[in-house]
């Protein structure tokens, strides 16, 4: 695990260079990239002194501006799907660029061209890069990191032992990010862990405003947001909530906006600080993921590292989650644990560049400041294993499926006017073209995983200094992604080459959409099709697994992520009816008769229920389940 340099200013932009790309307004210093990356020249090794613009990190940034580089890419993809091996596409790829640099070195002698360059690019959109980043360098040398993670596991383990001796129920959580998808799963294995004493829940007050003049009606206050919450999750009685506590706070806050009073009682209870808040949207602007995942990451440290240097004060460690797509495109070597490099093929958005950073800002804290951290990356987090429970959440990849669910209703609900079937039946079908190799390999992790891991970690002081990949090596193709949803949803999903969709496809879906009067759709589309394209094409990164089971404990029979995509369908459409029902009181009623009917399939039949077949499932459900 290779430590990040501390954040150094980056001297200004000398010139705009020869690239020509969308102008971009620069981002404030105290944010800029440059903090923790630096661009570096391929033929001198020196450190250009140039400003790093968010943009430039992004894998789009670097292709689709040339009609034959897309080409190119669509024909790889080709290959891939015909042969079955990447590295067979690497090598073509590699044999046609090559190509290319000697016809146009040809060509610029026959015209008289001193730079073969500028033909390379004008007529096959290559050009050789002269550049690349890196994260910057620590000063620590091996021996010296390796004696500090040594030393801090020591330590954990000295403290654990202090507040677990003579089993006592020790363990005093706070937690950020509790009223989100992974947080909600927080709260309820946490109910339930006899180790756990209490668990303080940072949560902001929400205001409730007028959907037309924006006036706000009320302001809920934290207490009664975690009441409300603690009920939708099943936990009724005294001793379940009496666990519990919710503080009023703000991670983008310095001290993360926790009062005085507050702060004094945590600094002589707390053991554990688990930093779950973040920013989960993939299109979200440069500065709004920095702000949530960077700089609410750098107050949560700051916090823990407070609480770790008062006299007297309990504290254990901090658990930092993170992504494992913090790696980012890296498709030539294996994602592995113990180091973080820039990815040669580039982030595919804001949130997993920002993620990265705040990953180094972990390792800055641990290293520099000798904080005790664990951190815990999480592959992309769908429903639970067993029934696919989601607790209301429509984002990610639930956004498709509903998608997808509601457009095949439309196509399938009988219309009087065959001029409006043949329009809903073209928006359908317009709907169910989606970016996609059959042959990429996606990564699901269910929640109940992944949170089994992070509190795994509270009893782990062996996991300090430890970066941790909280997903399976039983992954899922696109291909078998379509197959399952049109099995389980009845929507007959087209994969569209990502490249050609990107850039040809998707424009004119947009278009007609537009003219249809169907603009919500096409703004889904658009969305959809921007979040989803960069995680669809083939060459995807493959995570290192291991320390799940080596050093948190949990199960090397990772969960079956077919499996569990086919529980995220059946729940999507029965229990949510692909997004429609939204009351979170609501959602949690059916999600309990859900569960208890998903149990009772499986003592039936022995065997997961996401391993029944699609129409022997539907048949249950039709004879035994109303909402």
């Amino acid at each position: 695990m290779r430590p990040p340099g501390k954040p150094q200013p980056t001297p200004p932009r000398k010139g705009r260079g020869r690239r020509q790309a969308p102008r971009v307004e620069a981002v404030p210093e105290e944010i800029s990239p440059g903090r923790y990356i630096e661009k570096v020249s391929l033929s001198t090794g020196e450190v250009l002194a140039e400003a790093i613009e968010p943009h430039q990190l992004l894998v789009h940034h670097h292709r689709d501006y040339h009609l034959v580089d897309i080409h190119a890419r669509f024909m790889m993809s080709r290959v891939v799907k015909a042969t079955g091996r990447e590295d067979e596409a690497r090598r073509r790829m590699k044999q046609m660029r090559r190509l290319g640099f000697r016809t146009s070195r040809v060509l610029a002698r026959m015209v008289g061209m001193r730079d073969p360059e500028e033909v390379s690019k004008a007529l096959f959109g290559l050009k050789q890069r002269e550049y690349f980043f890196r994260y910057k360098r620590h000063l620590h040398s091996r021996e010296e990191i390796e004696s500090t993670v040594a030393a801090l596991k020591r330590e954990a383990e000295d403290r654990l032992a202090a507040v677990t001796h003579e089993g006592r129920r020790k363990l005093r959580v706070l937690l950020t990010g509790g009223t989100g998808f992974v947080g909600k799963e927080i709260l309820w294995q946490a109910a339930h862990d006899d180790e756990i004493a209490e668990v303080a829940v940072l949560i902001r007050p929400k205001e409730v405003r007028d959907r037309k003049s924006g006036e706000v009606l009320e302001v809920i206050p934290p207490q009664r947001r975690g009441e409300e919450l603690l009920g939708q999750l099943w936990l009724h009685g005294p001793d379940e909530r009496a666990k519990f506590r919710f503080l009023a706070g703000d991670i983008e806050q310095p001290g993360l906006g926790i009062s005085a009073e507050d702060r004094a009682q945590l600094e002589r209870t707390l053991t554990h600080v688990i930093h779950c808040a973040a920013s989960v949207a993939f299109d979200d602007p440069y500065e709004v993921s920095f702000g949530a995942n960077v700089l609410g990451t750098l107050n949560a440290l700051r916090f823990s590292h407070q609480l770790q240097s008062t006299e007297g004060s309990p504290f254990v460690k901090h658990i930092a989650i993170e992504t494992s797509y913090i790696h980012g495109r890296q498709t030539r070597t294996l994602a592995r644990e113990d180091e973080i490099i820039f990815p040669r093929n580039f982030y595919n958005n804001y949130y997993e560049l920002t993620k990265a950073m705040a990953s180094l800002e972990t390792e800055r804290f641990m290293f520099d400041k000798r904080l005790r951290v664990t951190q815990l990356c999480p592959a992309i987090v769908i429903g639970d294993a067993r029934a696919g429970n989601n607790r209301g959440d429509t984002k990610v990849v639930n956004a498709p499926i509903n998608l997808f669910g509601r457009a095949h209703l439309a196509n399938e609900t009988p219309h009087k006017s065959w001029i409006e079937r043949s329009k809903i039946s073209l928006i359908a079908r317009m709907a169910h073209i989606f970016p996609g190799d059959a042959t990429a390999q996606i990564n699901l992790i269910p929640v109940d995983r992944v949170v089994a891991g992070i509190l795994a970690a509270l009893r782990r002081p062996h996991a300090v200094g430890e970066r941790i990949h909280l997903a399976t090596d039983r992954r899922v193709t696109s291909g078998k992604m379509s197959e399952i949803i049109r099995e389980e949803v009845g929507a007959k999903v087209q994969l569209a080459d990502p490249t050609i969709h990107r850039t040809i496809t998707l424009p004119l879906l947009t278009k007609v959409l537009v003219r249809l009067k169907q603009g919500q759709m096409a703004r889904i589309l658009q969305k959809l099709g921007t979040i989803f394209a960069g995680y669809n094409e083939w060459g995807q990164p493959i995570h290192e697994v291991g320390n799940d089971a080596r050093i948190l404990g949990l199960s090397e029979d990772r969960p079956d992520a077919e499996h569990c995509f086919r529980m995220l369908c059946r729940h999507n459409r029965f229990v949510q009816e692909y997004g429609k029902v939204k009351d979170p009181n609501e959602i949690s009623r059916r999600e309990r008769t859900w569960l208890r009917f998903v149990e009772e399939i499986e003592q039936e039949t022995g065997e997961p229920a996401g391993a029944l077949p699609a129409k022997e499932f539907r048949r249950r459900v039709r004879e035994r389940l109303a909402f």
